[in-house]
């Protein structure tokens, strides 16, 4: 006939034997009823059971801290607290947060070149602008010329235009007609 403990029963035995200075099973045995097997037999399922959710524990903080997962943040102050470091603790502090150097390096060079944009000299890129503003200006004032200018013919051709048919009939010297004498001379090349 076999007796059925409950699993709260079997952790606190367990617990009893694993305590420092905790009974042996065989001295638990005597003390409680419960064979001597059967006590090792729990206390080597706890041992796998604990050793298996370590083992899980282990392997989910290595997925969770891949380097790509970590924020800005977390790697800002991982390359501080490894510039605290001397080269002998470095190593163990790399194992531990399970980075590689390689990572902390990118990591650092990374930092070094924001920090150079945010921090860089300010005057740089207002003298930048400046420069471009007046190039700007510059373009745009040979522009409002041209215009200007471009304005000022069409107001002459309108003059001569209505200065030309105030006088009546069409009086254009052959230069205002543009393609009318190579034509005079296309035509009789093809009658002859």
């Amino acid at each position: 006939m076999t007796i059925q403990y409950s699993e709260r029963f079997k952790a606190r035995m367990v617990e009893r034997m694993l305590r420092r200075g905790g009974p042996s099973a065989y001295a638990l045995s005597q003390e409680v009823g419960v064979s001597q097997p059967t006590l090792s037999r729990w206390k080597r399922e706890a041992a796998i059971v604990a050793r298996v959710s370590a083992d899980e524990e282990e392997q989910a903080e290595r997925v969770e801290r891949r380097p790509e997962d970590w924020s800005p943040r977390e790697k800002l102050k991982a390359v501080m607290e490894a510039a605290a470091l001397d080269d002998a603790d470095l190593g163990a502090w790399l194992r531990r947060e399970g980075l590689k150097e390689e990572y902390l390096r990118q990591w650092r060079a990374t930092l070094a070149d924001r920090a150079a944009a945010v921090f860089g000299s300010q005057s740089k890129p207002d003298a930048a602008a400046r420069k471009e503003l007046k190039r700007l200006e510059k373009e745009l004032q040979r522009k409002e010329k041209a215009l200007a200018e471009t304005a000022a013919l069409l107001v002459l051709q309108g003059k001569v235009q209505a200065l030309w048919a105030e006088k009546g009939a069409d009086t254009r010297p052959m230069s205002d007609t543009p393609s009318s004498l190579p034509l005079k001379r296309r035509k009789r090349k093809e009658r002859g």
